[in-house]
């Protein structure tokens, strides 16, 4: 009974901080280290038409690193990561200029207005997701009125023989970045708003007091102080705009592939699931790798302060 009662005390002091802090790990070790060694091993396995179609050793290697010379020599890869990489930078991009201005207004107004304008911009996430891909797919239509008002626009500013009747804009890259950035700017904005809003306005006074222009203010002062938010908004939307599947398969241009369908055709249609497996590696490969280097460079900035 008294060893009993002697862990039932020791459980009481640390045994709950030990389960709290474990719960995250073995999460992240079951719901994503664990997925992602399986597809590591499928990487280097070797097509075969038994069910599941991969094999190890036998009449075939255990490790075949075919499909990763593949991945990098094979046009139909090469072009869709850079494909995927374009779009998503450009959406990236895009969804900085417009959200920054946003961000830094929301920091501007009182906090009555602050809340509301919050809640306007998380208000899409309150719809499905793929109700608004059709949405925009309805929008960008050719008889649509949104394509009408681009099409009266075009022609009104540009000479009568470049006139067109309809703006094409379904099947393109500008969809896939235009329905993009629609997505993903709320992923720029909370960032760039929670940086910002840390910010001291007096910085901004003094700088003012001692003659800067608000250009140079903003230039100076604000910007330098939010390049953390940048970074990070940036990295929330790159990183699931290059590897997105649903708006490039709705809206995008099926002879320009992004990497994402590209991999559910290797998977669901071609049955090569090593082929499969090793573009998806690559492709997390190349997401993680920005990811661990500005965190290192973030983790040494600030123990050097």
């Amino acid at each position: 009974m008294a060893d009993r009662g002697t862990f039932a005390r020791w459980f009481d002091r640390k045994g709950w901080v030990m389960v709290l802090i474990g719960t995250p790990y073995v999460w992240l070790l079951v719901l994503f280290l664990l997925p992602f060694l399986i597809v590591v091993a499928m990487s280097v396995a070797t097509n075969t038409p038994t069910a599941p179609p991969f094999s190890f050793g036998g009449e075939h290697p255990w490790i075949n690193l075919e499909p990763f010379s593949r991945v990098f020599t094979d046009t139909l890869y090469v072009r869709a990561f850079l494909t995927s990489v374009f779009n998503a930078l450009v959406a990236a991009l895009l969804c900085l200029l417009i959200g920054y201005p946003m961000a830094l207004g929301l920091t501007r107004v009182s906090k009555s207005w602050r809340n509301i304008l919050l809640m306007l911009v998380i208000l899409p996430f309150w719809t499905s997701f793929l109700l608004r891909v059709y949405a925009w797919m309805g929008l960008m239509g050719k008889n649509s009125w949104f394509n009408g008002l681009l099409t009266d626009s075009w022609n009104f500013l540009v000479p009568i023989d470049w006139a067109v009747k309809s703006v094409p804009m379904m099947n393109t890259n500008f969809a896939v970045v235009l329905v993009m950035v629609y997505t993903y700017l709320p992923f720029m904005i909370l960032p760039l708003y929670a940086s910002l809003e840390r910010l001291d306005p007096t910085l901004d006074e003094a700088a003012m007091d001692l003659g800067s222009r608000p250009s140079q203010v903003f230039r100076d002062v604000t910007l330098p102080q939010s390049v953390p938010g940048i970074i990070a908004g940036g990295m929330l939307v790159f990183i699931p705009a290059a590897g997105e599947l649903v708006i490039p398969t709705l809206v995008g241009n099926a002879s320009q592939p992004m990497i994402g369908k590209i991999i559910q055709d290797e998977f669901a249609q071609a049955r090569d699931w090593p082929m499969a497996s090793a573009v998806a590696v690559a492709l997390l490969v190349l997401m993680v790798i920005p990811t661990m280097l500005y965190s290192h460079y973030q983790a040494k900035a600030e123990g050097s302060k």
